[in-house]
């Protein structure tokens, strides 16, 4: 096969800065293939923590992607959410498309046990989801959901819509989608879930997921749940402090506040379930067309480095950012 010896990846070099690098692809060594990249996905809210420096040095170890290079805070090459084609070290995969937790790259290296085959049923496009569904899932298991449950969401972002979009199929539950953006209302309809802006959202509910990242999402969540009710915090702010007022019914109402995090399976599953396993059934779920609407932003590859300095000042109603390589370009 003809390819280049290089391959082109984004890097961070400083709070507020990335760019795009060359960088020596040598032909894949036993056990690994070679993926040309189709599409990456943002998951803004982590990467906008990792574009300006804001991951705390306690975290610097904890908070690696699989395959990230370089150090927090910079230079880094960072990113979880590639879908690509295999092109080269495996007969039994050539030309399938795969998902893998690789930054954003045209062209890759990687063990053939690090790539996932997207099901036929899932195209290529949407398949940028997964590592947020991922999370939503495991998030949904954390929190322990039951047929008839009444939740709510608070932050409308991509993880929050995909855990309303999972409660939204569980028989019995009905699921409020809150958020300040009046306008993911259409969004939340057309996931299966009911809409609400702060001021008017339901009290007394039985579990409440906080996916908005700020500090008044997570004082709602705790103010709208109900006695004895779980709180399931998805939410990461880096080097951020979050202040939380907890004198009001907080210890009266007997509330549950939880932290659920995608870097461990959580633990009603973990006897069984491998991360393969939940990474497996999270591209599977993807065969929905109705999740195509949490794509509502493109760009191409080498715009990259602008564009995340926009979405990470001022990303508008961007939810999922999708990054479009050129091997795609005008699809």
């Amino acid at each position: 096969m003809t390819r280049t010896e290089e391959a082109l990846a984004y890097w961070v070099i400083g709070a507020g800065r990335g760019e795009l690098r060359r960088e020596p692809l040598p032909a894949p060594a036993s056990g690994e293939i070679t993926v040309q990249t189709l599409y990456s996905g943002v998951s803004r809210g982590t990467e906008s923590l990792v574009f300006n420096g804001r991951v705390p040095e306690s975290e610097h170890q904890r908070m690696r992607a699989p395959f990230q290079r370089g150090d927090f805070p910079f230079p880094v090459k960072y990113g979880y959410a590639n879908v690509g084609q295999v092109v080269d070290g495996s007969p039994e995969l050539a030309g399938k498309t795969v998902f893998s937790l690789y930054p954003h790259q045209d062209r890759y290296n990687v063990p053939v046990t690090a790539v996932h085959e997207i099901p036929p049923s899932v195209p290529a496009s949407r398949a940028v989801l997964a590592a947020n569904l991922e999370t939503a899932l495991n998030g949904v298991w954390d929190a322990g959901v039951r047929p008839g449950d009444r939740v709510t969401v608070v932050g409308a972002g991509t993880v929050g819509c995909l855990v309303a979009w999972l409660v939204a199929r569980i028989p019995g539950c009905t699921v409020e989608l809150v958020d300040i953006n009046a306008g993911r209302s259409a969004i939340a309809a057309a996931l299966g879930a009911a809409f609400s802006q702060p001021a008017t959202a339901r009290v007394g509910t039985d579990i409440v997921f906080h996916a908005s990242g700020s500090a008044p999402g997570l004082q709602l969540a705790v103010n709208v749940a109900g006695f004895e009710a779980t709180i399931v915090e998805l939410s990461w702010y880096g080097a951020g402090t979050v202040v939380l007022s907890l004198g009001g019914a907080f210890h009266s109402q007997r509330l549950t506040l939880k932290s659920s995090q995608v870097g461990a399976v959580a633990d009603a599953q973990r006897a069984r379930w491998t991360f393969r396993r939940r990474m497996e059934l999270a591209l599977s779920l993807l065969s929905d067309p109705a999740l195509d609407v949490l794509i509502n932003s493109t760009s191409h590859f080498q715009d990259l480095p602008e564009t995340m300095r926009r979405l990470a000042s001022a990303p508008g109603d961007v939810i999922m950012h999708r990054v479009a390589y050129e091997s795609v370009r005008g699809r």
